[in-house]
């Protein structure tokens, strides 16, 4: 396995501290001490290849430690925040990722008996990655380097990566994000409305008869879903959009809060240190250092 992580780290020798496209459709790499803010973002749907170090990511209020060499799966889109640590031997933090291709997805299950796959799953955390399906990682990035075959050859690599984790013991949040009519796909929908429409006030009862559920039904979904409650989920758009407002497009702190849909200044405030550590004020002020010294 060491020399599997060798030639990995060894391939990943251009990526740095913001993520990196490969040129393999969906694959990207990321190494470095990353700033903590740039981790605080909207996740996308993906499996994450902790190759070497340890992120610590935080949805909602459960932190989770995602240790070297391990993988783990975010099977919607969810707000999260996140600290990168060099390994016990100071070794530098590196990690990959794959975008979730829905349509794969939905082709490999097609194609595998039900009774096949694992039909409840471990919360969130972080899983054990064994000698084959590292070497799936490897086949696929190793196409870095031989452009002309990703064509033929990643989408079988990407299938196999899919294949592994659906046989995993995450595999039940995958299959059921594959499955057009579960309650988690339902989620899946709302979760992508909730993004395109967080600064407007949103009915829970609405939401819930539109995924044609109970509202409590459709409370513990989305739960489970995202670790979030939808009002919860919506407040942590809100804050990381006005994040980036006040720190990056120069908007003052009231306007930038009127803007993602806060009625009160003060709740904004509280809500907002709450989320990022420290009042918008001196969180934006350090931001403004840290990138002007990056740049």
């Amino acid at each position: 396995m060491n020399k599997i992580v060798d030639e990995i780290i060894d391939l990943m020798k251009s990526a740095g501290t913001r993520p990196i496209e490969t040129g393999v459709p969906g694959l990207w790499m990321i190494k470095g001490d990353i700033p903590a803010h740039q981790l605080a973002a909207l996740y996308e749907p993906m499996i994450g290849f902790t190759v070497q170090g340890t992120k610590i990511l935080s949805i909602g209020g459960r932190s989770t430690t995602l240790e070297g060499p391990s993988y783990y799966v975010v099977p919607v889109h969810v707000p999260a925040t996140a600290s990168v640590h060099p390994d016990r031997d100071g070794r530098t933090y590196m990690s990959l990722g794959l975008e979730l291709n829905q349509n794969v997805l939905q082709s490999l299950l097609r194609d595998l008996p039900e009774n096949l796959i694992p039909t409840a799953s471990e919360h969130f955390a972080a899983c054990e990655i064994d000698i084959e399906f590292m070497e799936a990682w490897l086949r696929l990035l190793r196409l870095t380097n031989k452009p002309r075959d990703i064509p033929a050859l990643a989408p079988a690599y990407e299938r196999e990566i899919l294949y592994r984790v659906l046989m995993g013991s995450q595999g039940w949040y995958l299959r059921q994000l594959g499955l057009s009519e579960s309650n988690f796909s339902k989620i899946s929908q709302i979760v992508k409305w909730l993004r395109d429409n967080f600064m407007r006030p949103i009915d829970i009862g609405e939401m819930a008869s539109k995924s044609g559920m109970a509202i409590n039904t459709f409370h513990r979904q989305f739960k489970r879903a995202t670790g979030l409650s939808p009002i919860q989920f919506q407040k942590q758009l809100r804050l990381l959009e006005a994040r980036n407002l006040i720190a990056y497009e120069g908007y003052a702190v009231t306007s930038a809060a009127y803007q993602v849909g806060y009625q009160s200044t003060s709740q904004f405030n509280r809500e907002y240190s709450r989320f990022f550590g420290s009042s918008p004020a001196r969180d934006t002020k350090k931001l403004r250092l840290i990138e002007s010294a990056r740049d």
